[in-house]
């Protein structure tokens, strides 16, 4: 038996064709969102690190900190101090508001107490470093009469 071939219409191929794009589309956004996720993931292992990183940044030795006073290292470095608490946070709040949601609760595991302990290790440096940067800029004006 022959095949036949079947002729579309050019309304036909227009609705296949934005169902073509709409499929890709959602695709895409799909593939960027699950890059977020393993993002997220990939950063979740080092966010104690930023945390602590943002307190060696706020608060080192009194000598070290008198030499490199200067505009030119003391702005940056509370500026990395400020961004990695504020980053650490955004995460820490992201990976708990995702928790929390209904749709997650059937896949959910029990977190265990190490996990929850080193998140709010992480949530307590991060506020210490913005809390720390926030004195040293109110002492900064306090002395100084400029940030």
């Amino acid at each position: 038996m022959p095949q036949e071939e079947v002729q579309h219409s050019p309304e036909e191929r227009q609705v296949t064709s934005f169902r073509s794009l709409v499929v890709g589309i959602t695709s895409f956004l799909f593939v960027l969102l699950q890059s977020a996720c393993t993002a997220f993931m990939a950063i979740s292992g080092l966010r104690l690190l930023i945390g602590i990183g943002s307190i060696a940044a706020a608060t080192a030795g009194l000598r070290f900190i008198d030499a490199i006073h200067g505009v030119a290292i003391r702005i940056p470095m509370e500026a990395l101090a400020v961004s990695g608490s504020v980053v650490n946070l955004l995460a820490v709040w992201r990976v708990r508001r995702l928790r929390a949601r209904p749709a997650s609760q059937w896949r959910m595991r029990p977190i265990t107490a190490e996990k929850l302990r080193s998140e709010s290790w992480q949530v307590w440096l991060a506020v210490l470093a913005l809390l720390l940067v926030g004195v040293e800029w109110g002492l900064h004006i306090y002395l100084h009469g400029t940030i």
